[in-house]
């Protein structure tokens, strides 16, 4: 039952996340195509602002400005498994390693960015997607769901000792087969509003607010379990009715043949082979009804599983800023608190099991998912008229968020981030423009698992800037993150170990209005 129960936790633990492509653990900093070209734009003073550095946004020119984004991001996650029971799957050849690839893509994460500037004033709007942003497919399912059958058939295959004991024909189970899949697919929408406030002509603050609505669904599907047999591969429901009249008949023998001797001791009293007969029997129904038990709690997953969950939610926290110009050199500053949010499912999971992961998507249940705390800092360099040189950093506050079952304390630390970057006028209508950025997470093997993971990356990105009329301004950006793997050893006799590691590709276009 554990084992099983064991197979819908491994299903349902994906809601940590799904396509986040630059940022936090569960958070997305990519939100305008000037990012893209160049990350470091936390002391950059343009439109993209609005979410970067609304500080900022102050020093642009009066009117209304509003930009509109579409990012297209494409990315793999591969985890490379080794498992000794995966050498008794029928697809493995006998090997003990296997890779499982879920890919992930987001046709569409937008968003819009909107400012009205009068006098000391501006007045701002974004709407963006800060987490998650599509969704994420294994076609054939994780290295959890196939270790737990594999475990599966392997404890099957002690029914041989216990046939051949009883008499009767031994099953020989000696392999399996499965098919399994997973999708999990993650939105969190973010709205926000606020206002930023020239105090002097160079030192500008901000306030506001975001409202981040999360909407979540994850299916998962193990089906077409069978086991190979002495006789060829059956069907594990099939399997299991044999296996339980096998048991079922055994049981029975032992009874009668244990009253039988019960008898003979009270007839002839405790003569050593009696007793030892009687003990011998005695164990052997132990034996059996522990089997039995656990063929019983098999037989309710026989046909396989099938899950659904949604999950929505709703949260609110505020965010300030500063912005600060001195000669050639422009500093900022944004913090955004953190964000409690209370996922609420609607799932098929309806009982409570003594498996606490299955019971953080038990229907009705409210499920931590704090947006963490984010502290970020930049400075920009106006070197010429013509060419600017940015730096940022990140810092969240992942230690002091909440998640389900405290998983953030399994952490060994927060998340930071360093970027670079630096853009070209080449004309009064062309800019280019690239950066980097370095995301550092403090990963520990408790915290890692196939179902959601991150690891440690550098990114580089790059585009354009063309304002085609005094009014239009057209954007271009891609940008690439090159991951670093991360290898966790579980046991290390048998060897039972991961390796993880991800791809991400993210193309941009952009369109700004200055009326």
């Amino acid at each position: 039952m554990n084992k099983i129960n064991a197979i819908i936790a491994s299903v349902m633990l994906t809601a940590m996340t799904t396509t986040a492509t630059a940022g936090g653990i569960l958070t997305n900093t990519n939100q305008s195509i000037d990012f893209l070209r160049n990350p470091a734009r936390d002391a950059a003073i343009g439109l993209d602002g609005v979410y970067s550095n609304p500080a900022g946004v102050a020093f642009l020119p009066e009117g209304f400005h509003l930009g509109f984004n579409w990012q297209y991001a494409h990315q793999t996650r591969t985890i490379t498994s080794n498992n000794p029971v995966f050498a008794l799957g029928r697809k493995n050849g006998g090997l003990t390693k296997k890779t499982f690839e879920g890919v992930a893509d987001a046709p569409c994460i937008p968003s819009i960015q909107a400012a009205y500037n009068k006098g000391d004033w501006s007045i701002q709007f974004n709407f963006s997607v800060p987490g998650g942003g599509g969704s994420c497919e294994f076609a054939d399912g994780l290295g959890s769901f196939e270790s737990v059958v594999g475990g599966i058939a392997n404890q099957l295959a002690g029914l041989d000792k216990l046939a051949t004991a009883l008499g009767q024909t031994a099953p020989g189970v000696s392999g399996y087969d499965m098919d399994g899949y997973m999708q999990g697919r993650q939105y969190y929408f973010g709205f926000q509003l606020g206002a930023a406030y020239k105090i002097t002509p160079d030192l500008s603050v901000y306030g506001g607010l975001r409202l981040l609505y999360g909407n979540a669904t994850y299916k998962a599907k193990i089906s077409n379990i069978q086991v190979k047999t002495a006789g060829g591969y059956v069907d594990f429901g099939s399997f299991m009715q044999s296996a339980t009249a096998l048991v079922d008949g055994g049981i029975s023998t032992v009874n009668t043949n244990l009253a039988q001797v019960n008898d003979k001791i009270s007839q002839y009293g405790e003569l050593p082979e009696l007793v030892a007969m009687k003990a011998q029997l005695e164990g052997m129904g132990a034996q059996l009804q522990g089997t039995s038990q656990s063929l019983n709690a098999l037989q309710k997953y026989s046909q396989g599983v099938n899950l659904l969950c949604n999950q929505s939610s709703v949260g609110v926290a505020p965010i300030i800023g500063i912005d600060y110009r001195f000669g050639k050199f422009n500093i900022a500053a944004k913090y955004e608190f953190k964000t409690q949010i209370h996922m609420k499912n609607e799932s098929t999971v309806n009982e409570a099991s003594e498996i606490a992961a299955v019971n953080k998507f038990r229907d009705g249940e409210k499920v931590d998912e704090d947006s963490p705390a984010q502290l970020a800092v930049g400075a920009m360099w106006n070197v010429t008229d013509a060419v600017r040189l940015n730096l940022g950093y990140h810092h969240f506050f992942d230690k002091k968020a909440s998640w389900y079952n405290n998983s953030q304390d399994l952490l060994g630390g927060d998340t930071n981030e360093y970027l670079a970057g630096a853009e070209w006028d080449i004309t009064d209508r062309l800019t280019v423009s690239g950066g980097v950025q370095v995301t550092r997470y403090q990963l520990t093997d408790e915290y890692m698992n196939d179902m959601s993971f991150v690891v440690n990356s550098s990114s580089v990105g790059f585009g354009f800037n063309y304002k085609a009329s005094d009014i239009v301004t057209l954007k271009a950006g891609y940008f690439q993150t090159n991951y670093e793997n991360y290898d966790r050893v579980t046991y290390k006799e048998p060897l039972i170990s991961d390796s993880f590691t991800r791809t991400n590709r993210v193309l941009g276009i952009g369109c700004e209005l200055t009326l």
